[in-house]
């Protein structure tokens, strides 16, 4: 028998889920947020939370009240998170009820949790992924328990999420890297009004199956006693063991899917009769009463009195600041300023691929922390385009290694691994192949730092090579600036040299930000006709280049600027060399402007260049059509309009979904220096 005081706490925090839910519903009008409640859920998620010490990290879902009641959170801090109110201690009014995030300490850690289903599964296996490389190094950022046990990671998921493909990735690596982490499934046999039998061919205990080396097992997760001892085992052997667990608990679904989905809108009677003889509530109150406890309606008064209290009491807190809505969308960059040398005596110039990799090895050798890893970066090939080049062989397969094909897991880890203070830099192999991830940047990455109010910036490095050039074809060669930069919480940069990439990737690994590098591949070596000046002086082991600060490349002569027969070209990338070459057909009539990073944008300079000379081009490699550079010259027209002489010109590639195989197709479609030339003459002509 489960000690009676641990039985009592279960019993009154199940009357507390019970009184909530049954408070929420009486008050629809005042609880307009969506949300949803826990009950049916309540003895598995409080099992699992009295386990848990302060070392570990959990990530409930949508559903999971109760288990924040298990681990210390009170039912007035989590009504303050349901009314969105200023004092929600998660996420000061940005978040739904029952999506947290804390950094507690005397609380496991949750990191922030989005309502996407399944997609916590990634950056919370990149939690232990983190945890593991930790104990590698026998780091002091490892948390650990007052007696020296080590941490264990819970995933909270619904059985319905089992089938999203990012929930295969995150079990595929826990089982390749054998991490301790627990996969705890919540199986209702609901998917809102979809039934297990209609989409699942299997639970996730069957599917468990085909991840060798999952331990799992399946529970009732009605029954608190069973859960408390099943969750404890399961628990202690991880802690022991450090490798991965599924458990599989089949419970009833009591309440609505949400407050806007209402269970009487598509459950039968009959359906609802028979989740209701599986109440944990109720097994629990009759396992107490056979055993001789009394108490038991009293607390069930007290309950739903301190509920009532409780309510009112969030009721008349304050609401949040609208003056603040914009806070917490980064946090401050300690780079604010171009330091060291950047052209120092006696070094040679180097490539801009050789540039990246000697900055990452540079950052590598002073930060343990820091790791590198993405499809083919490992030691045998040490990446596709030899950007990650004998990396693995100075710093170990347990900090430069391979993965497999999913670009969700490599990005999407990258949240877990922050949290526990890993230094992630991973690699896209090609800016066609981000899609698969994008769910966890925009789901994940950029909303992590605004949702936690700070807490769990993602501080990592996403490198994506990009661009076109000697026949890459249509999955090989595309410009993905435009569809990245509609995604908020993210900063990128796209150097155009050997200098500003070694700068820039410094300025990024310290940012404490996420950052995407966009490399282009065809200035890599500067094989393309006319990007030699693409290999600089390589600057020294200290210079770092700020983010936001363009670079005026060339500049016009005074005279032809004060008799107004010069322009600016505004650029990044490919762009530049292509506006270099041309502007040699314009001989001190032309200004370029190589903007170096996308976000955040130096518009100081972009407005002062253009009011300069009003006229301004604005070049790109992507499609034209609603593009970047089709909204920065928006921008510019807005902000420079009395300043113009005429329309503020836009070029870019061709308007086609790819970028052609062939060779003579792909110039055809991209700019060049003659395209640029005759753009030139149009500006020049105003």
């Amino acid at each position: 028998m489960i000690e009676k005081e641990i039985l009592l706490k279960a019993f009154r925090l199940m009357c507390y889920a019970k009184s909530m839910a049954e408070t929420y519903d009486a008050n629809r009008q005042i609880c307009k947020y969506v949300h949803s409640t826990s009950r049916g859920h309540e003895a598995i998620q409080l099992a699992t939370a009295f386990h848990l010490k302060s070392c570990d990290y959990v990530s409930p879902y949508y559903r999971d009240e109760s288990m924040l009641l298990g681990l210390g959170y009170s039912p007035y801090e989590l009504m303050l998170q349901l009314l969105t109110k200023a004092d929600d201690p998660f996420t000061g009014g940005r978040s739904y009820y029952s999506h947290p995030n804390s950094k507690e300490k005397d609380k496991p850690r949750i990191i922030h949790q989005s309502s996407a289903t399944g997609m916590q599964a990634i950056p919370t296996t990149g939690i232990a992924q983190g945890i593991q490389y930790l104990e590698s190094i026998n780091s002091s950022l490892l948390l650990k328990a007052e007696n020296g046990e080590l941490p264990v990671v819970i995933c909270s998921l619904g059985d319905g999420s089992v089938t999203e493909g990012e929930v295969s990735e995150a079990l595929q690596f826990a089982v390749l890297k054998q991490l301790p982490i627990i996969y705890l499934v919540q199986d209702n046999e609901w998917g809102i009004s979809a039934t297990a039998a209609e989409t699942r061919a299997m639970n996730a205990y069957e599917y468990a199956d085909g991840f060798k080396g999952l331990s799992k097992i399946q529970i009732d997760g009605t029954d608190f006693t069973h859960c408390y001892k099943i969750m404890g085992n399961v628990i202690n052997e991880v802690r022991k063991s450090r490798k991965p667990w599924l458990v599989h608990a089949k419970v009833p679904l009591l309440n609505h899917h949400t407050s806007g989905v209402r269970k009487d809108f598509y459950r039968s009677e009959d359906d609802l009769e028979k989740h209701a003889k599986d109440d944990p509530f109720s097994k629990l109150k009759k396992l107490l009463l056979e055993n001789g406890i009394s108490e038991l309606e009293k607390i069930e008064t007290d309950a739903a009195e301190l509920i009532a209290a409780d309510f009112i009491k969030v009721l008349d807190s304050p609401e949040p600041n609208i003056n603040k809505a914009a806070d917490y969308v980064f946090v401050p960059t300690a780079v604010t300023e171009e330091k060291g040398e950047r052209n120092p005596t006696g070094k040679e110039k180097v490539m801009m691929v050789d540039a990246a990799l000697f900055a990452i090895r540079e950052l590598m050798e002073d930060h343990a922390e820091s790791i590198f890893f993405g499809q083919d970066v490992g030691r045998r090939l040490g990446g596709v385009f030899r950007e990650a080049a004998t990396l693995a062989e100075q710093f170990g397969d347990h900090r430069v290694f391979n993965t497999a094909i999913q670009e969700a897991y490599i990005i999407g880890s990258t949240v877990g691994l922050s949290a526990v203070g890993v230094k992630p830099i991973v690699e896209v192999q090609f800016a066609d192949y981000i899609y698969p991830g994008f769910n966890q940047l925009v789901s994940e990455i950029s909303k992590s730092c605004y949702l936690s109010c700070g807490k769990y910036p993602v501080s990592t490095i996403l490198r994506v090579p990009i661009g076109a050039y000697g026949g890459g074809g249509p999955y090989h060669s595309g410009c993905v600036e435009t569809t990245l930069l509609s995604i908020k919480g993210i900063k990128i940069a796209y150097p155009s040299n050997a200098a500003d990439m070694k700068g820039l990737m410094k300025a990024a690994f310290y940012d404490g930000n996420p950052v995407i590098m966009l490399e282009h591949k065809g200035l890599y070596w500067s094989k393309v006709p006319g990007t030699e000046e693409a290999r600089s002086i390589e600057p020294s082991r200290d210079y770092i280049l700020p983010f936001g600060k363009a670079n005026v490349i060339l500049n016009a002569d005074k005279s032809k600027v004060e008799n107004g027969d010069s322009c600016c070209i505004i650029t990044y990338g490919m762009g530049v060399y292509w506006a270099k070459a041309a502007a040699k057909k314009f001989p001190g009539q032309i200004e370029i402007v190589d903007l170096r990073t996308l976000f955040p944008l130096d518009e100081e300079m972009l407005f002062e260049s253009v009011k300069k000379h009003g006229k301004c081009l604005v070049l790109t490699e992507e499609q034209q059509n609603n593009s970047f550079a089709e909204a920065l010259a928006g921008r510019i027209s807005k902000e420079c309009f009395k300043w113009l002489d005429g329309p503020v010109e836009v070029l870019g590639a061709a308007n086609i979904p790819a970028i052609p195989l062939n060779m003579n197709l792909e110039n055809a479609v991209l700019p060049n220096a003659e395209k640029v030339s005759e753009k030139i003459k149009a500006v020049l002509s105003f």
